[in-house]
């Protein structure tokens, strides 16, 4: 008698001498009966946890880098955090730089609740799977993790198919990208450890800034984001910016139109660092006594047509 199954349901077969008995090399009933349990374990024994998609901004085509990246959704989903005894790598380390923490872990996820939550609801660069770059926030702990490798076959091909997505991740290292994911502690990350710049602006201004909403240049067309404003002092802190501010230019804020004209300001000075970490522009100020940047080609001239001495 041959054994039938249409449509394909879940199904436990638990006489082994019947002769429609399952094939022990992985019939489809027996993968999504495995499936199933690997689902049902993580989200008994795992963590919710955010995997934030990475959108390439500006790419170098030559050398293959991204020099810029945006992150705008934080997806839920169920994982399993493998390292029940702590974070791996080599802790916190001190260096000629100040403390260096390198925290990793990894994260295993449920290909078919991946697929469900996350590939389903976003456009990743590489679809089907977790992406190296893409970001995990890890709630319990407050941390954000970066993926730098995948792991496809572990385990190796139980009843002939994969089941789980390994993560293999390190703790994510911010160089200015723009977190707008709507989940207020993410998001936070950027406003706390962003390139924050002040700019003075002249009197005569009309209306206040409000915390978090784009101001444009009126010339430039310059755009940034409101970190705070000082009505008193006519002081405004902005960050991820596009550019630089002509000076004068009238910046308008796009919510609050708040219309107010630039006076000066310093892209060397990160109001978001402490000065003894930040020190831009004490080398930009110290340099000047150092090499004479007014000398077109401090090295002579060769073959000019203007220099009658050579």
């Amino acid at each position: 008698m041959a054994f039938s199954n249409t449509p394909a349901q879940d199904y436990v077969q638990s006489n082994h001498s019947h002769a429609s008995r399952l094939k022990a090399n992985g019939s489809a009933q027996e993968q999504k009966f495995l499936e199933n349990l690997v689902v049902e374990s993580i989200e008994i024994y795992g963590q919710d946890i955010y995997y934030l998609p990475r959108t390439y901004v500006n790419r170098d085509t030559i050398f293959q880098e991204v020099e810029n990246s945006r992150f705008t959704q934080a997806l839920q989903v169920r994982a399993y955090v493998n390292n029940v005894e702590g974070w791996e790598g080599q802790g916190e380390l001190l260096s000629k730089f100040g403390v260096r923490i390198e925290d990793k872990t990894t994260f295993i996820f449920s290909r078919e609740k991946f697929t469900e939550k996350v590939d389903d609801n976003a456009t990743l660069n590489v679809e089907g799977r977790p992406n190296e770059g893409d970001l995990i926030w890890f709630p319990v702990t407050k941390h954000l993790f970066e993926i730098k490798f995948v792991e496809a076959e572990r385990p190796f091909y139980q009843l002939g198919k994969g089941f789980v997505w390994e993560c293999q991740c390190e703790l994510f290292e911010y160089s200015d990208e723009a977190l707008d994911t709507g989940v207020t502690e993410i998001d936070a990350i950027e406003t706390t450890f962003a390139n924050a710049v002040t700019v003075n602006f002249a009197i005569g201004g009309t209306g206040d800034f409000t915390v978090g909403e784009i101001v444009a240049g009126g010339t430039s067309n310059v755009t940034a984001e409101v970190k705070s404003w000082d009505s008193s002092n006519r002081q405004l802190q902005v960050y991820n910016r596009s550019g630089i501010f002509t000076i004068p230019e009238t910046v308008t804020g796009q919510t609050s139109s708040a219309a107010w004209t630039t006076a000066s300001y310093n892209t060397l000075n990160n109001v978001n660092t402490n000065d003894t970490i930040d020190q831009n522009f004490s080398f930009e100020t110290a340099d000047d006594d150092i090499i004479d940047f007014s000398e077109g080609n401090p090295f002579g001239s060769i073959g000019s047509t203007t220099d009658t001495t050579i």
